[in-house]
């Protein structure tokens, strides 16, 4: 089987491309199904974030564009539209990919811990539709224990950087006062809950939570100190947001530059922060051609990203010396898979030679023989019957000069070497 990393991220497609092929979760389930049925591609699973949509896959062929095809009928789009932007990452290749995603060293920010979160939850969408097999589900597993070890054993995570710590580290950089203004989060997920706790830390003065579901809304909202409304409700409240930063996985806008211009003259002109961390986006990129508003989606956040890099460069590179180790062993455990069938029938002969002796030696004694005799008689039978073929291939072995067989034959048996 080949394993297969393909997908595109925010190193090989602008957010534009990204949103057109973002899964929605509600459609996740039916698309590894669909995935899956095709009969080349055994196993599956879709990990599909603002940054990146990623397909690891066991395929029975060497020919990864049958998940190409599927990537592009599934969303409707033509070769010519995917192509540029795509990659593909084949057996060790993909395994090493899918180690440095997990433990964030191919995220827009170096080292953040969300990634390993949404990797999870990828693996258990797939492993509950029941497209997980064997491989990828041990590949899943070494991914979880290799991340946490680089975690625990650099500093990768050492301080508080990622997507959201960014978007809040541009809104002080605007408005370095953040005490006397107030912030609209839309969405109520992880993403906007660390968005939420930063701003807190930063002093912001007030915060309001806008969400689908306006339970949660007010469950993140109470936990900061700040109230919850609906989506419905953001254009009756978006001009007393100095800054607004929305996160959701909502497959239209949900600010338009109608409700935004709106919200404009009602604070005056007063200027305005938004930034869209979403993808597909939720707020319209017309938005930006409004006088007095700042809009900025995750693409636009990578200056400042850049400037939080510094810190992790060299925890960086401890980790990629953790991740190439841990390839190695996984590949050894995959290629480990090949001995199992020749494993099995090896046990299964011994077993049938066992089988015979016993019953042999069971009727010798029905019959009254000497059980010391029956004994000693089963033993030779066992060792002559076990020994026969191998030692009738390394006679053969050593008649066609065929050396290396014997070296393999001593190392198999662990036998001592007569010339050393």
């Amino acid at each position: 089987m080949t394993l297969l990393a393909f997908g595109i991220n925010h190193k090989t497609a602008p957010v534009d491309i990204r949103e057109k092929v973002a899964f929605a979760p509600e459609t996740l389930s039916e698309a590894l199904q669909d995935l899956c049925a095709n009969d080349n591609i055994r196993e599956g699973a879709i990990l599909s974030t603002c940054n990146r949509t990623e397909l690891y896959c066991g395929l029975d062929t060497e020919d990864d564009s049958v998940v190409l095809d599927w990537f592009r009928r599934y969303h409707h789009l033509s070769e010519s539209d995917l192509k540029p932007y795509v990659f593909t990452y084949p057996d060790q290749s993909a395994v090493r990919h899918m180690l440095r995603v997990a433990s964030g060293l191919d995220s827009l920010v170096l080292g953040e811990p969300q990634i390993l979160g949404q990797m999870k939850q990828a693996y258990s969408s797939a492993h509950d539709v029941g497209v997980i097999g064997r491989q990828l589900n041990q590949l899943f597993q070494h991914t979880f224990s290799v991340a946490k070890q680089v975690r625990t054993d650099t500093a990768i995570g050492a301080s508080a950087v990622s997507v959201a710590f960014a978007a809040v580290s541009l809104s002080k950089q605007i408005f370095s006062d953040l005490e006397k203004h107030t912030a609209l989060l839309i969405g109520a997920g992880e993403t906007i809950e660390l968005v939420a706790r930063h701003l807190k830390e930063s002093g912001i003065g007030r915060i309001i939570v806008a969400n689908r579901t306006v339970d949660n809304a007010h469950k993140l909202a109470s936990e900061f100190d700040g109230f919850g409304i609906s989506l419905s409700e953001i254009p009756a409240h978006l001009a007393e947001a100095d800054i607004v930063i929305s996160s959701t996985a909502s497959p239209l806008p949900i600010v338009g530059k109608g409700m935004a211009e709106t919200a404009i003259k009602a604070r005056k002109h007063r200027p305005m922060l938004m930034v869209d961390i979403a993808v597909p986006r939720d707020i319209e990129a017309e938005v930006s051609e409004l006088d007095d508003v700042y809009l900025y989606t995750v693409d636009d956040l990578q200056e400042i990203i850049q400037e939080n890099l510094k810190s992790r460069q060299e925890a960086a590179k401890q980790a990629e010396e953790i991740i190439d180790t841990q390839v190695t062993h996984f590949m050894g455990w995959l290629r480990s898979l090949d001995a199992v069938d020749t494993i099995r029938a090896y046990r299964e002969s011994a077993e049938t030679i066992r089988t015979q002796a016993l019953e042999t030696a069971q009727r010798q004694l029905a019959s009254g023989k000497d059980p010391q005799q029956v004994a000693e008689e089963m033993a030779r039978l066992l060792t002559n019957k076990l020994t026969h073929a191998p030692s009738t291939q390394m006679k053969q072995a050593a008649y066609d000069g065929r050396l290396s067989l014997l070296e393999s034959a001593r190392e198999l048996f662990d036998l001592d070497n007569p010339n050393k």
